[in-house]
């Protein structure tokens, strides 16, 4: 089974993507900050990062910063999901390793579960 580690602050949403991932299959991790997210995806090693730019205690850009500077967690792909929507933060986040950027507002539920199937290769 791939796990999934979601860090997102809002509830609401990290619920709701939490159970439709776990719907499809999928073991879901959450952490509702950055420091959290960084120690949940070094101790499970995660397949797949969904990860927020703004959160508590260290922004999504410092969160890939640490786990692709750690070889034991570099391996995971990070796909950002996120409501910035410059091409400054999408350019950064993609020079320190995301997959790939999602705006939260242009896709839907089921566009993200068909990207992480992607990225998975199912």
């Amino acid at each position: 089974m791939k796990k999934i580690l979601f860090i997102e602050d809002e509830p609401n949403l990290q619920k709701t993507v939490g159970e439709i991932l776990r719907a499809e299959g999928f073991e879901i991790l959450e952490a509702t900050d950055g420091e959290a997210g960084i120690l949940l995806a070094k101790a499970r090693h995660p397949d797949i990062i969904l990860l927020d730019i703004i959160l508590p205690k260290k922004d999504g850009f410092e969160v890939m910063k640490e786990l692709k500077e750690d070889p034991e967690t570099a391996r995971s792909k990070i796909i950002v999901l996120t409501n910035l929507e410059s091409s400054s933060d999408v350019e950064r986040a993609l020079a320190l390793g995301a997959t790939t950027y999602l705006v939260k507002a242009n896709y839907n539920l089921e566009d993200v579960v068909a990207k992480i199937k992607q990225i998975l290769g199912e």
